[in-house]
């Protein structure tokens, strides 16, 4: 061991000279003194002394290594002093006095951000594992980083000009360019085309502005920083980032003059010379900044004002600002809105995550999970990892645990990170309005919707509901799929609707309101006009006029349907009754009639729990209208009867009609026109007596029809005279349109052409206007007869073919009525082409109806096409 007097002299000596300023010769001293320690002190003596007196040596010799270390710093060694230090403190994680060293060593070697990291470990290892703070010491070090204080760091003659003026002028030292951004975590999936936007060159003689916005947990941080890892070439002076904390449950938020203070520490302003006031903070920065060309990284930002006073003055600069608000405020040179990952890029990162074997040995269950989180890249990475330190778990079990939405937020959980409280964050960033009006998205029946919804929600008129979605546009918890229209993420939709749950009595309101508002377009749109309905809720006129009412209903797109048994789901039996009912004619009119019959189907058993007792007549009545219009008379016809037997049990005169009406309709097109003639003429005089104009003109029309087909022509057309006057006084274009097609057909049966061409002409005209697309299409095709029957063959070639395209349009395209319809129009084509001369063309059609699936359902046009199809092989070929 070594003789401790020459141990004691030798660090006497080196602290003596240190202090005298004599680094050199305090280095050499020291060097020495560690010389004399050859292996372990006193190994191998036993006994208590012993130990103690090796743990003091060792204590003496470490701090011996830390004041060598701290000589080599200040000589400006700073690479060699990190090497000695990198061992020594990885023996002594709690010794902050290393620390502090090793702190000061990263930062004179231009390693500011790993001295500050290296602070906060140090600062998360005593408080997790010993429960107390940093010392004053190490937390005087920190400061001085943040500061560059490089006198307090360095020592005196680093901040100190040589003695004696220079014999030249010497220009400053170039300042040293600081690298702030974090280091690239995690792939970035899907983002090319951001990713190029954000990274694309700006004109050297401006400041680029680029806005990142999205919703919580889309991805927006993770962008950024890839993106500014991409500039960091362009931007020679340095690359500052600014996590401003808006939505940080455990950080201090910053203010705009915290941050400024910041920044002018970071690029080399002296504490001193810091000012406190926001405009001279906000020039002083500008001044600073206007030589240099700097990255700025501004993250999760709330206000333009928070950013503006942030934005540097050199030009060739560049300022990146992620925020979940639009900040509509901010001269931004470009925006960039993240939406959540298609299912590709979605299936793609959690097979990153959690392995592509893993994943594609479960492909289904990895698209459900996908779908299950929306593309939110946060939710996927929780999920991910959830299976990562769960390899017993298989996709499908996850999937299944999230199926619920009720548990689904609950298990995108992992550790602090929690997509439920990233949306919890934003929602409390809400005016009070605003957060109720969010709550009441949540229970929104379809998930797109337009403004009328939170009105009808909310009681508030249309104008103030879009000024509250526009706002919550603009805070991301929105979204605007195209002008008009709004939707929530589903997951954030999930969020909304939990909060809802603790205003139970907003919520049933609000639930209530968006219901009736279906009713209330549904009847508006109707053809069957006011009368038609008998009971449930009073209009509140909230539609101008049914074609209001029917473009609402048509923006609801495939969704439609569901309303009805979310209203169901949520036992309001009475209004998914009415709703259905409502909905009806507008389900016919587009020829969406196995829409028309789902929602019927789901409505009906309601009707046994509604307090509205006509539903249970009405909803069977409705069942049959659909039956008609599918070309299933038989089942039409069974639920007519039950109608007409409910009704009459009820004493419900309006029901009665429509039941009656509805088996004459089954009978006519069974083919039986005399069994019709009956129920239909006991339905006009019911309908008469009620004084309900659609109902009766609907019954005459039917009755007119039944009489054409048993000859009864003069019958036929008083009728049907009758009906267009009543049709008339209701006003409804496709009740009119209706009664005057009918009324042409029993002319073009008699050969009355001109008649039958002024009849269409104004039909025609009608039920394109409201949108009736299997009535346009026979309408149109009547119209191509009636001008054949005229001489002009090409206006007839010209409307088949447009007929035809109105019926490509029905949804789904195997309705039985479409093929019938096809049939039909397809038979007038050929017979028009054959008028004119070119039979190969009429023969295509003639066989193009004859080769349709089932044609033999439909006798009368198949026998139409065979007689055409025999006269074309009888004539010459041209």
């Amino acid at each position: 061991m070594a003789d401790l007097a020459d141990l004691t002299v030798q660090a006497r000596e080196a602290r003596r000279v240190k202090d005298g300023g004599d680094l050199v010769t305090a280095l050499a001293r020291l060097t020495d003194a560690l010389a004399l320690f050859r292996g372990e002190p006193l190994a191998g003596l036993p006994g208590p002394y012993a130990r103690a007196e090796r743990r003091r040596l060792a204590q003496r010799q470490r701090a011996l290594r830390s004041e060598r270390l701290e000589c080599l710093l200040l000589l400006g060694r700073a690479a060699e002093a990190l090497d000695g230090l990198a061992a020594l403190s990885a023996a002594e994680p709690y010794d902050e006095s290393l620390l502090a060293l090793h702190m000061r060593a990263l930062y004179a070697g231009q390693r500011q951000a790993e001295a500050l990291t290296a602070y906060q470990g140090m600062r998360e290892r005593l408080r997790d594992e010993l429960g107390v703070s940093p010392g004053e010491a190490l937390v005087r070090v920190y400061e001085a980083v943040l500061r560059r204080d490089e006198a307090f760091l360095l020592g005196p003659t680093a901040a100190l000009p040589p003695a004696g003026p220079p014999p030249l002028p010497v220009p400053p030292p170039p300042r040293r360019p600081v690298s702030e951004l974090p280091g690239r975590s995690g792939l970035l999936v899907g983002r090319q085309r951001e990713r190029d936007l954000l990274t694309a060159p700006f004109g050297s003689g401006s400041v680029g502005v680029v806005a990142v916005d999205g919703i919580a947990g889309v991805g927006k941080t993770a962008l950024v920083v890839h993106g500014a890892h991409d500039l960091r070439d362009r931007h020679p002076d340095g690359c500052l980032f600014v996590d401003l904390g808006t939505h940080s449950p455990r950080r201090q938020k910053f203010s705009p003059q915290r941050a400024l203070r910041r920044l002018l520490r970071t690029i080399g302003t002296a504490g001193s010379e810091v000012p406190t006031d926001l405009d001279e903070l906000t020039a002083a920065w500008r001044a600073a900044t206007s030589p240099l060309r700097l990255l700025l990284v501004l993250d999760d930002a709330l206000t333009s004002a928070q950013v503006r006073p942030l934005l540097p003055a050199g030009p060739g600069s560049t300022v990146i600002v992620a925020s979940r608000q639009r900040l509509s405020e901010l001269d931004a040179d470009r925006r960039i809105t993240l939406d959540p990952l298609g299912a590709d890029d979605a299936q793609a990162l959690l097979g990153h995550l959690v392995g592509e074997e893993r994943a594609a040995g479960e492909r289904p269950a990895t698209r459900e999970l996908a779908r299950l989180c929306g593309g939110l890249p946060l939710a996927l990475r929780i999920a991910g990892t959830r299976l990562q330190t769960r390899p017993a778990w298989t996709f499908a079990h996850l999937v299944d645990r999230m199926a619920d939405d009720d548990r689904r937020l609950g298990e995108l959980q992992a550790g602090y990170r929690s997509v439920e409280s990233a949306f919890r964050l934003s929602y409390e960033q809400l005016t009070p309005l605003q957060q109720q009006a969010f709550r009441a998205l949540g229970l929104t029946p379809t998930s797109e919707f337009d403004v009328l919804t939170p009105a009808a929600m909310l009681g508030r008129p249309a104008r103030e509901a879009e000024r509250l979605l526009e706002g919550l546009v603009d805070t991301s918890l929105v979204q605007q799929p195209r002008p008009g229209r709004y939707r929530l993420h589903d997951l954030v939709r999930v969020h909304a609707r939990r909060l809802a749950r603790a205003s139970p009595a907003e919520a049933d309101a609000a639930r209530g309101a968006v219901l009736r508002l279906y009713v209330e377009a549904g009847r508006s749109a109707s053809d069957w006009g006011s009368g038609g309905f008998r009971t449930g809720p009073s209009a509140t006129g909230t539609f101008a006029d049914w074609s209001e009412a029917s473009a609402w209903l048509d923006a609801a797109g495939p969704e439609l349907a569901d309303v009805v048994g979310h209203a169901a789901d949520l036992g309001e039996a009475d209004l998914a009754c009415w709703i259905a009912e409502a909905l009806t004619d507008h389900f016919v009119r587009r020829g969406r009639y196995h829409e028309g019959r789902t929602a019927l189907e789901t409505a009906l058993p309601q009707a046994e729990r509604a307090d509205d007792r006509r539903m249970a007549s009405a909803l069977r009545n409705c069942t049959g209208v659909i039956g008609i219009y599918q070309g299933a008379p038989a089942r039409a016809r069974a639920a007519f009867a039950e109608a007409l037997e409910l009704s009459r049990r009820y004493a419900d005169r309006g029901e009665e009609a429509r039941a009656l009406t509805g088996i004459g309709t089954a009978e006519l097109n069974e083919g039986r026109p005399g069994r019709a003639v009956a129920p239909v003429t006991a339905a006009v005089e019911l309908a008469r007596r009620l004084e309900d104009e659609w109902l009766a003109a609907t019954a005459l029309c039917v009755l007119g029809t039944a009489h054409r087909a048993l000859g009864r022509t003069g019958d036929a057309l008083r009728c049907l005279d009758e009906a267009a006057v009543r049709a008339e006084a209701n006003g409804r274009p496709t009740m009119i349109g209706r009664a005057l097609g009918c009324a042409a057909e029993v002319h073009l049966g008699l050969g009355r052409f001109a008649e039958a061409k002024a009849l269409l002409v104004r039909a025609a005209h009608l039920v394109r206007r409201a949108g009736d697309i299997p009535l346009t299409a026979i309408t149109l095709s009547m119209l191509g007869t009636a001008e054949l029957g005229e001489g002009n063959p090409e206006a007839a070639l010209a409307l088949h073919p447009e007929a035809l395209s109105w019926i490509r349009s029905l949804s789904p395209p195997n309705e039985p009525d479409r093929t019938r319809m096809e049939m039909e129009i397809r038979g007038r084509l050929g017979r028009a082409y054959a008028a004119t001369g070119r039979v190969r063309e009429a023969g295509q059609q003639f066989r193009t109806v004859l080769g349709f699936p089932g044609a033999g359902s439909y006798p009368a046009e198949r026998a139409l096409a065979l007689a055409g199809l025999r006269e074309c092989e009888a004539s010459p070929a041209p």
